[in-house]
């Protein structure tokens, strides 16, 4: 099964769960504020298959999330590994998973042993209430996650607030920010990317449709 394949069996999946009784929807709004995992099952099966995933990696990793985000179209998030990285025993992979996300599989960030210490921040959409995974992929195959639960709905779907003419424009100039390096030192790095990242639901005001997906897909 592909990606899209898999990406569109989530979603009738999805469609199937909101085809229940209104009674049972309304019963239930008060479990609205807390962690559920209903979707983890099936996006376990879809992305990892019959892989063993240990809940360990608190040991591993550091994941930063606010309980409740501010502004649910840029989530603020950091990772952070609590051990360096070698090139006996190095994180290969982190994979983002948003479980709750009309689209889960979030990133992948590739990794290798010249990284002694990862160090990652970034912001995300949250559509709704969702517990947010970090995965860490090791070098020897093993899978160890770590996941918060943020209080955050609306992201994927916000309105542009931009003007889409100046958005367009500006689209893929890019800016790297580094301090000056020192020989045994690490140095940050901020990538600056120019672009809307469209996912397809965004609505727009003038046309009265919605914005095509068009996102920054991969970067080396």
């Amino acid at each position: 099964m592909g990606i899209g394949d898999k990406h569109m069996f989530i979603n009738a999946l999805r469609h199937l769960f909101w085809v229940v009784p209104f009674a049972f929807i309304f019963s239930n709004v008060a479990l609205a504020d807390t962690e559920k995992n209903e979707m983890w099952p099936v996006l376990k099966e879809i992305y990892f298959e019959n892989k063993t995933i240990l809940t360990d990696a608190d040991d591993w990793l550091i994941l930063e999330a606010p309980t409740r985000a501010e502004d649910a179209a840029t989530v603020p998030l950091t990772i952070e590994s609590r051990r360096p990285q070698t090139a006996e025993r190095y994180i290969k992979n982190i994979h983002i998973i948003i479980d709750d996300n009309p689209d889960p599989y979030s990133a992948n960030f590739h990794l290798n042993p010249t990284m002694e210490h990862v160090d990652l921040t970034f912001r995300m959409r949250f559509q709704k209430y969702s517990t947010i995974r970090a995965i860490a992929e090791m070098n020897d195959g093993t899978l160890h996650m770590v996941s918060r639960f943020v209080k955050a709905s609306g992201g994927c779907s916000a309105p542009v607030q931009k003007d889409p003419a100046a958005v367009k424009a500006r689209m893929g100039k890019m800016q790297i920010r580094m301090r000056e390096p020192e020989i045994g030192h690490e140095v940050p790095v901020q990538v600056l990317i120019s672009h809307p990242n469209y996912n397809g639901l965004q609505f727009d005001q003038k046309t009265r449709g919605y914005f095509p997906a068009h996102y920054v897909k991969t970067m080396s």
